[in-house]
């Protein structure tokens, strides 16, 4: 790693993405109107902000880099509020927000998780990143622990497909936009989060039905069973319900009466 990359680390994966026909088609996308106050990660050379300032009340974004800051801040409207500084170590707004970027790469789950993980998350969260990383997030080909950790309280899906050439410079990676709409109804409380992720930590790792697994045998079935749900297969690949039927389970039954 060069010395300007360990001084900004989010340099090595600036992709910038300046078409504005490009960009309007994006935000169109979006449930982004002028009523919203909207996130921004990664300002850049201003493309996004810009746009991103005619469709909403006011734009807040960051920019780590002190040359693109400099270069830009002069350039913008007055709705916009651009600061100097590294995203991940910012406090995030206290009112209703949204969130539109283009995200640097090398730091899409920091991000994710920075703004999943918040008391005040926000409503609509629309990211370009890599497709790989993307589909992780969404459960794709199969649930993992950060999707399964998400799905409670976002729905997420890809909503765009980039060529490579939108970018300057071209990836070497196929890109796409995600969105994550924040649920108005969770499947779980809030103050279940840190059980939920104790629950799927230990389960995926130790097995469902190791002699280490929270729920015994019949616990399992009796719950699934109760739940009109199908039982697990031999795979023992399961769904996103029948996961939160089994932690609901083990919040009855089980939390409390290990030895």
């Amino acid at each position: 790693m060069s010395k300007k990359q360990r001084q900004n680390p989010y340099s090595i994966s600036q992709n910038f993405l300046t078409s504005r026909k490009t960009i309007d088609k994006l935000i169109s996308k979006t449930t982004i109107d002028q009523n919203d106050t909207v996130l921004e990660i990664g300002a850049g050379k201003g493309h996004i902000t810009k746009a991103l300032s005619e469709k909403s009340c006011k734009v807040i974004s960051y920019e780590i880099d002190k040359n693109l800051y400099s270069k830009l801040k002069p350039q913008l409207n007055n709705n916009i509020k651009l600061r100097c500084g590294d995203f991940l170590k910012c406090k995030l707004p206290n009112a209703p927000y949204k969130v539109f970027a283009n995200i640097p790469f090398s730091r899409t789950t920091e991000i994710i998780h920075k703004l999943t993980s918040s008391e005040n998350p926000p409503t609509g969260i629309w990211l370009i990143m890599e497709k790989g990383a993307a589909k992780r997030f969404c459960g794709l080909p199969k649930d993992n622990l950060n999707s399964l950790l998400l799905k409670p309280f976002f729905d997420s899906k890809i909503i765009w497909y980039f060529s490579r050439q939108d970018f300057h410079p071209a990836p070497n990676t196929d890109v796409v936009m995600l969105e994550m709409k924040l649920k108005e109804q969770a499947d779980i409380q809030y103050r279940q989060k840190n059980d939920f992720k104790e629950f799927l930590s230990h389960s995926i790792k130790n097995g469902i039905f190791s002699s280490r697994a929270l729920l015994t045998k019949k616990q399992i079935s009796t719950a699934l069973k109760s739940a009109k749900l199908p039982m697990i297969p031999q795979t023992g690949d399961i769904s996103y319900i029948q996961w939160l039927c089994l932690f609901r389970c083990w919040l009855k039954f089980g939390k409390n009466k290990r030895g």
